[in-house]
């Protein structure tokens, strides 16, 4: 149970995380952009709960466990590559950690939240066996919020 709320509360957070662009973009609500941060922040600490209960609760730290069962279920391999991608930026959070990479550098960077998002839909939908409702309910929600900034981007091009 502990493992499972800690990863939705993950995809929770990594969804309003993104939602606040285009809620911004479409509210006129700029205000929205300094919680950006601090959202991305919680979906990093639930990240690191979901990892660690993960870690601690359903392997006991026997790495060797752990090592077999990355390899074996794919869907626990898709969610150590997302915890992975999310570490360097929570690093780089800060700041002053965005004035040392350079602004171009940073937002790269930072970017790869979308494919952490994907990789945490996936993940979930990869772990559930029979109702996929929820999993395909994060999909949809993710495919509008990518959907929005293509559509932006294409907008801007032209």
């Amino acid at each position: 149970m502990i493992t499972h709320s800690t990863g939705t509360w993950t995809l929770t957070f990594v969804m309003i995380t993104l939602s606040v662009t285009p809620l911004r973009r479409l509210s006129g609500w700029h205000w929205l952009a300094r919680l950006r941060r601090m959202l991305g922040l919680f979906a990093f600490f639930y990240a690191s709960l979901h990892f660690t209960t993960y870690i601690w609760l359903d392997q006991f730290f026997d790495v060797a466990a752990i090592a077999k069962d990355v390899v074996k279920r794919p869907f626990i391999t898709i969610g150590f590559g997302a915890f992975a991608m999310l570490l360097p930026l929570a690093v780089t959070s800060t700041d002053a950690m965005a004035r040392r990479l350079g602004g171009k550098n940073w937002i790269a960077l930072h970017r790869l939240v979308y494919v952490v998002a994907i990789c945490g839909v996936i993940h979930y939908w990869w772990l559930v066996k029979r109702d996929i409702t929820q999993p395909a309910i994060y999909a949809l929600v993710l495919a509008a919020l990518l959907g929005y900034r293509a559509a932006g981007s294409l907008r801007r091009r032209a």
